[in-house]
């Protein structure tokens, strides 16, 4: 999952040409810590939360 997610959100990304710190700033977390939850190096209860999150604002 975690690869397909972070093919996906690059993609979104991409097309609204948008970047990796705009969306973690809007989710109130650290770009680092978003690249974690991407790429699946992050995947607790609260990653999933914001993993929810992602595929909302970004409709994926």
């Amino acid at each position: 999952m975690s690869e397909e997610l972070g093919m996906k959100v690059r993609s979104e990304l991409f097309k609204r040409k948008m970047t990796q710190k705009q969306l973690a700033d809007m989710l109130g977390i650290s770009s680092v810590y978003l690249t974690d939850i991407i790429y699946g190096r992050k995947n607790g209860p609260k990653a999933q939360e914001h993993i929810r999150h992602i595929q909302k604002i970004l409709s994926i």
